[in-house]
This record gives structure tokens, sequence and C-alpha cells, in this order.
């Protein structure tokens, strides 16, 4: 998904734009921890009329973007009329006063996508889709070995995913030098090293992008080795040293009592979560400035690329043991954390949590966040300009959630949802993992043990690959005791 910050909000000209409005309450809250690079400076002395035209014009230049890449695939969504005529909008809908949304009577939320769906949490109209096996190669050879899957299936699943889905990585992307800019040995009491460590990036080819890799490091002082680490996608929120260890994220505490160190990535230093920053941030820079082709990466892989170049650096960390590194992420984070793991098998463990279509969640299932809200123009920016080919056409896409997941195997994989984040639908997270159960066993490792969903706050952790959703909303907050369980099977002490 990306919960209620990637949700589209109204429609207008036809274009679903939910998820910029709400992001100007999760940049203010990056604002205020330091985590806007760019202008922050200039965004802090605005006046709130400045800030809505600011934001105006990221929506008007992604919905620009994003209508590029549509005639340039020539791509044209049906003529529909007004949502409030449209006959199949779903019956009991109604628009809050001052609203142009619509709501069920258990106050989730609906939306209309450019090609006529609406949103459905109803399982009877899902559509229950048919799955590709992902232990049969595109030409129909059954995969009955682990030589087959590796030198062939594999492959093959990873190339679709790069041509049609998250993009290709340009192979001329810089790479990034690496140096401490801040260090702390005597932090939380003496007990902690917490350092700042960026990543320049050559920018001379376009020096109007000005992309970094920025992780904030806390590590154990007193570890007599070097230890496993958390890559967690995001900051920490205006969390700094001086406020000690009663101001540090609970994950982060539970991490460090573990004797593990905690590492947070800034993806926005990197690259935007907007289509108008697709011509900035390292994207930008390697394309300098021009157009992406269709088949080139979105941030989401290019927040991938990100987190496997964090990974060269705990190479040459002797306080860390690279083999050792867990990657998690929220969200649209958690879609991120999918698709690093599943393209860099360095990654020890997997960790999506609520992340919805083009995450976790089977794709081509009509309920919740779907492949036509992914393509809208406030989220198209994740992905491959081919992707957008598969609004409207959900069956044609040639992979599913299952097979990214598969892509992980043996790896252990830990996939988490919640009961009141509908809009992710949890179901489709478990179906998907269900279906992902073959690699693993095929590899010599442990599917889930069942294919009945469980249920809230029940972990599934006996194999390679496990469940667990909470009950509550749309937040990773209440699984980490679970998950760090789970890990500590891999990573140790």
């Amino acid at each position: 998904m990306g919960g209620p910050v990637d949700m589209p909000l109204l429609a207008v000209g036809g274009s679903p734009m939910k998820a910029v409005i709400a992001r100007v309450f999760i940049w203010l809250l990056a604002l205020a921890a330091g985590r806007i690079d760019a202008s922050a400076q200039d965004f802090a002395r605005m006046t709130p009329e400045e800030r809505q035209a600011y934001f105006a014009r990221i929506q008007e230049d992604s919905h620009r973007d994003w209508r590029a890449m549509m005639d340039r695939l020539a791509i044209v969504e049906p003529a529909l009329p007004p949502p409030s005529e449209d006959p199949r909008r779903p019956s009991g809908l109604v628009q809050r006063e001052g609203s142009t949304n619509w709501f069920d009577a258990a106050g989730r939320f609906h939306v209309r996508s450019n090609w006529g769906h609406w949103t459905n949490y109803a399982d009877s109209l899902n559509g229950n889709p048919r799955l590709p096996d992902p232990l049969v190669t595109g030409d129909g050879r059954p995969v009955s070995d682990a030589g087959t899957w590796w030198n062939a299936r594999r492959p093959e699943i990873l190339e679709l995913y790069r041509r049609e889905v998250y993009g290709r990585i340009p192979p001329d992307v810089p790479s990034p030098r690496f140096e401490a800019t801040s260090v702390d040995s005597t932090a939380l009491g003496g007990t902690a090293i917490v350092k700042q460590v960026v990543g320049t990036i050559d920018n001379s080819r376009y020096p109007a992008a000005t992309p970094r890799i920025v992780l904030t490091m806390i590590l154990p002082r007193a570890a007599d080795g070097p230890v496993p680490v958390i890559l967690r996608i995001g900051g920490f929120w205006g969390w700094s040293p001086e406020r000690g260890v009663d101001g540090l994220p609970g994950d982060v505490r539970q991490v460090l009592q573990k004797g593990w160190g905690f590492v947070a990535f800034d993806p926005y230093a990197l690259q935007a979560d907007h289509g108008a920053g697709l011509a900035e941030g390292i994207i930008g820079l390697v394309a300098a400035g021009q157009p992406r082709e269709p088949d080139q990466w979105g941030s989401i892989a290019a927040w991938s690329w990100g987190l496997s170049r964090a990974l060269d650096y705990f190479e040459t960390d002797p306080a860390i043991d690279a083999r050792r590194v867990a990657v998690q992420g929220h969200s649209r984070y958690g879609k991120t954390a999918l698709v690093a793991g599943a393209f860099d098998e360095r990654f020890a463990i997997v960790w999506p949590s609520c992340s919805g279509s083009m995450g976790a969640s089977l794709e081509k299932r009509n309920n919740g966040e779907t492949i036509d809200n992914v393509a809208s123009s406030s989220e198209y920016h994740w992905m491959a300009g081919n992707f957008l080919k598969y609004g409207g056409d959900w069956d044609a896409m040639p992979v599913d959630a299952h097979l990214l997941m598969a892509a992980i195997a043996p790896r252990p994989l830990f996939v988490t949802a919640a009961t009141e984040d509908s809009w992710t639908d949890q179901e489709g997270m478990f179906l998907a993992a269900v279906a992902a159960g073959p690699v693993y066993r095929l590899l010599g490792a442990r599917g889930l043990q069942t294919e009945v969903m469980p249920p809230p706050d029940t972990t599934l952790a006996d194999g390679d690959l496990a469940w667990r959703m909470h009950e509550g909303g749309h937040t990773d907050a209440p699984d980490w005791e679970a998950f760090l369980a789970f890990a500590g099977r891999y990573l140790g002490r």
C-alpha cells in the first residue's frame, strides 16, 4: 500500500490525487526532523499559502509527467461519468461534508480509478484471479529441482519485474563515496556509538541533481565483534542522541537490547517520493534531467539501489557483520524492502510491513489498493513507465506478488498486516505468502505450515516464511517483538 499517505484523494481532471495532501503532514514531520535537504530553509519560511502553492505545483508537475508517459505508451483511459452519477459506484457510499471523497458505513475510503474500477473490500467480489505458477517457466517447462529454479525460472521472474514493473537500474549509475560526517562514541550513556554516514554521488553529468545516501547508525559500543544490523527504510522522526535512550523509538530500543545495530536509511535524500522529482535525485542525475525510458527505474527501484549501496558500505565497516543484515520497511517502504531483498541476495532477512499492492498483496485481486491505484498520477513514480500498461488490464501483467516473495527464498521472510488496514488487502498478502511456499520447499526451506489465515496477533513463524497480522491499524510497532524473535533464529547475537 502506502497507507493513508498513498491512497488517491480526489479526481481532478480524471486524475486521482489523494497522496499529495496527506504527504504535506509527512513532509512537515520530515522538515521538523531535518530530513528535507534540498530547500528546507526556504520551506520553513513559507507562508501557508506558499506551501499550498508549492504542493500544488508538485501535484501538477507529477500529473504532467504521468500524462506524458501515458501518451508515450499510447494508453487511453475510458470516458467516465462523474463519480456521483456512476452506475458502477458501490451502493451505500457517501461523501463527507467538505470532501469529494467517498466512504462506506465502516468509514473505509473508496476511490474510482482512471480505468473505472471502484475500491472493493468484499471478498466475494475480488475476482479470484488465477496465479502464475512459480514452478513453471514462461515456456511451460516444470521446475522440479533447485538448479532449474536458480538458472532459469528465478532469472526469468526478475527480468519481468525489471522490464515491466519496477524498472531497470541503469548500468552507469555512479558509485557513492562514503564517509562518516559525525561520530558520537559516548551516546546513550556510553552504551552506543551513533554516527551519520553519507554517500556522496558524483553529479558532474547533471549538477542540478544532488542525490545522497544518508545512513544514521546506532551500534552497541561494548560488542566483542561485528554485530548484526536491522536496516530500516525511513528515519528516526526527530530523535537525536541528546534525547537519550528514553527518547528512542521502541523498535530501536528493542534492537539495541539484543546487542544488534540499527541503521536508518533516508530514502528522500536519494530520490523524491513524487513524480515531479523524477527529473531530480538519482533518477534525474543518471538521465541528465531528461524523461526516463518506459523500462527504466522508478523510486522504489532507486531506493532499493541505495539499500544495496548501504550493504556495500557495511562490508567495509568492521563493526558490522554484513552477512547478517535484515532489511525492513513499512507501507511503501515495505514494497521497497521486498524489491531490495529479491534483487540483492546479500540481505539475510526481509520484513515488508503492511505493504499492500505492488508489495506483498496479490496484485490481481480486486480488494483494497489495486494496480490501478498504483498506476495513478500520485503513485506511478514508484514504478517503471511500462507498469502503466496494466492499469485496467490486470490479467495481462505477467507476475504477481507471490513470485516476488519466491525470489527471496530460501532466505527468511516475515510478512505482516493489520486488522484495520483493509487498503492493504490482508488476505491477499497471506495468500501470496502461501503461494510462495512451494519455492521455499523446493529449496529445502519451510513455507507457511497452513493455508488458513490465523486469528489476529497469532505469529506463524515455525517456517522460514513467517506471517503475522496484529490487531490495529497501519503501523509496524506491534510486530517488532515477534519479528526480532523470528530474526534471532538466523542472526544470533
